[in-house]
C-alpha cells in the first residue's frame, strides 16, 4: 500500500490503521491458535477505529501453489477455527474500509471498489508458523518484526 500526491488525514489514518490490523492478525500466530483467533484480532482492531472488514476476500494457504487451502478470514471468534500447527504457512491480508464491508467488482471484472464509495486500504504478508510463534516471510527492510 502506498500513499501518492496529497492524501487526506482521514485516508492516511485509514492506511495507518489497516497495517496496525495486519500486525494485530500477525501477533495472534503462534501453534495451538486457531484461525479465529487471527480474524477476531484483525476485525476488533478495525472496529474500535471505527471501520469495517470486508468479507469478500480472505488470506490463504502457500504451498505447491499460490491460492491453498485454508481460508484466512480477517474477522473471527476468538478459539474457533482451524487450529494453527508449526509448519504452516499462509496469508494475512486485511482490507479495511471506512465506511461499511461490503464491495462489488466493476465490469472490467477485476475492479473492486466499496458500494458506499468511502475508501479501503489493504496490506498483506506472508507468515509461517514456527516453533516459538510466528516468522513473517514477506518483511521489507524496513519493517520491525512484530510491529
Amino acid at each position: 500500500m502506498y500513499l501518492l500526491g496529497e492524501v487526506s488525514p482521514l485516508a492516511k489514518r485509514l492506511v495507518k490503521v489497516t497495517y496496525q490490523a495486519m500486525w494485530k492478525g500477525i501477533r495472534a500466530v503462534r501453534p495451538g491458535a486457531r484461525l479465529g483467533d487471527v480474524g477476531h484480532a484483525i476485525e476488533r482492531h478495525a472496529r474500535r477505529n471505527g471501520y469495517s472488514v470486508v468479507r469478500e476476500y480472505c488470506g490463504h494457504g502457500i504451498g505447491r501453489e499460490m491460492h491453498e487451502p485454508p481460508q484466512v478470514l480477517h474477522w473471527g471468534k476468538p478459539r474457533t477455527g482451524l487450529v494453527l500447527q508449526e509448519g504452516m504457512v499462509f496469508t494475512i491480508e486485511p482490507m479495511i474500509n471506512q465506511g461499511r464491508h461490503a464491495v462489488r467488482t466493476e465490469d472490467d471484472g477485476w475492479t473492486v471498489v466499496t458500494n458506499d464509495g468511502k475508501l479501503s486500504a489493504q496490506f498483506e504478508h506472508t507468515v509461517a508458523v514456527t516453533r516459538n510463534g510466528v516468522s513473517v516471510l514477506t518483511l521489507r527492510p524496513d519493517e520491525r518484526t512484530l510491529n
